[in-house]
């Protein structure tokens, strides 16, 4: 299937190279180009995207906005939006990501991590750029006390979801998950949609973000 997506970016440049990079590929299609995130709200109602590329700083309306009110489309069955911005410190990051967006990436970013970061958004997983991910659990992590106890919604899941969320959290891929713990790959993809519902989580960046904020997982040394 053809993964059909939204470009947006208030630079006409950066919107045609992002295109022609999207076009040369079989499996991904452009659709429709914005200049803004008011734009890109319009378009997306009409041309239904797979995936919106999101840039952050526009006029008229700014893509953290324009990812929030597409975030809250149809029940929080819109589009997946992936965060496009020039520089790794932009202080949006963490509020995007609450907002709905999927992943975050760099422009200068190489093309086969764009082009594997729309492929993943549109498969229901998530990618970050690394300084963002390194940058991002610090600013999880960093002046909160740890959690006396245990979520009591993480209750929910049964022993073999709780499993597979923890391999989740620490980022391992449905492959790896499913070596771990010598179950097939369609059996995890079943285990992580459970989890992530019963949890009221959007995607595996969402588990990500919650796993630090409770505390149930530890970042690594520095």
């Amino acid at each position: 299937m053809t993964v059909t997506v939204l470009i947006v970016d208030d630079q006409t440049v950066v919107r045609a190279g992002l295109a022609m990079l999207v076009d040369s590929q079989s499996d991904l299609t452009v659709v429709g180009q914005a200049a803004d995130g008011r734009e890109a709200i319009r378009l997306t109602g009409e041309l239904a995207p797979d995936v919106v590329l999101m840039d952050i700083r526009m006029p008229l309306m700014d893509g953290l906005e324009a990812t929030r009110r597409l975030a809250a489309l149809n029940d929080g069955a819109g589009p997946r939006v992936v965060i496009l911005t020039t520089y790794d410190v932009d202080e949006y990051v963490f509020d995007a990501l609450h907002a709905g967006a999927c992943g975050f990436l760099l422009k200068h970013a190489p093309p086969e991590e764009l082009l594997f970061g729309i492929r993943a958004a549109a498969d229901g997983g998530a990618l970050l750029s690394p300084a963002i991910t390194t940058r991002l659990i610090a600013e999880l992590t960093t002046g909160r006390p740890r959690a006396g106890r245990l979520p009591p919604e993480l209750a929910r899941l049964t022993p073999r979801e709780r499993q597979v969320f923890d391999l989740l959290v620490a980022g391992r891929s449905n492959t790896e998950i499913g070596r771990a713990l010598a179950i097939a790959e369609t059996t995890v993809k079943t285990h992580v949609g459970h989890a992530l519902d019963k949890l009221g989580l959007r995607d595996r960046v969402h588990a990500v973000i919650y796993a630090y904020e409770q505390r149930l997982v530890t970042p690594p040394p520095r």
